[in-house]
């Protein structure tokens, strides 16, 4: 924490107006989030898994700003697909994709394999956050939901492939609902960056 004992100061990695909205509602009062500066460019996100991309962000902008910086980098791994798209999530339909884009593709995919049953569409999304400080301590946490990739998108809200992730019940059964389908505070409750972000509010209170 700050002397005086201030809450934390994170500078956001995240340059995604969506996720870093999430993150903001999540963590609440327990830090305050700086947005990355302007002059701060993109860090190539080519590490072959999650906490390496959250940590190449997390390294390089608090290099930038000598201030502790948070990254976060998430994967939606599905099983039909020997966890494709995985830590390409976000480029899964080429570097340039939409969210539409990178949607319409899983489903494509998932057809290919004849993954059309709900019991062969079974997935998971996975977040690793992470905060880096400028003299080389981390802090790392993950979240993970458990769920079923729906036969097509449902819902208006949320983004990434939101429209097509039900997760399960929280007694551990089939869910109905898509995350786009929830509000915001139902999603949080229970999605892979609400448990991550939960975990690291956490961590960083015992820092």
């Amino acid at each position: 924490m700050s002397p005086g004992g201030d809450r934390l100061e994170l500078v956001v990695a995240s340059a995604n107006p969506d996720k870093v909205a999430e993150i903001a509602e999540v963590l609440g009062d327990a830090v305050v989030l700086v947005p990355r500066p302007a002059e701060v460019a993109d860090v190539v996100e080519d590490a072959d898994t999650l906490m390496g991309n959250a940590r190449l962000k997390a390294v390089a902008v608090a290099t930038a700003t000598n201030r502790p910086a948070v990254a976060d980098d998430t994967g939606l791994e599905v099983e039909a697909l020997g966890g494709a798209p995985g830590v390409y999530s976000a480029r899964f339909a080429g570097p340039e994709a939409t969210y539409a884009d990178n949607v319409a593709k899983l489903l494509i995919e998932l057809e290919r394999a004849g993954a059309m049953a709900a019991a062969h569409r079974r997935a998971r999304f996975r977040t690793v956050a992470l905060v880096h400080w400028p003299d080389g301590r981390e802090v790392s946490v993950e979240g993970v939901v458990l769920g079923t990739i729906a036969p097509s998108a449902r819902g208006d809200a949320g983004f990434g492939y939101d429209p097509l992730f039900v997760p399960d019940a929280l007694d551990g059964g089939p869910g109905t609902r898509t995350f786009a389908q929830m509000s915001p505070s139902e999603k949080h409750a229970v999605s892979h960056r609400g448990r991550a972000f939960r975990a690291l509010a956490q961590a960083l209170a015992g820092a």
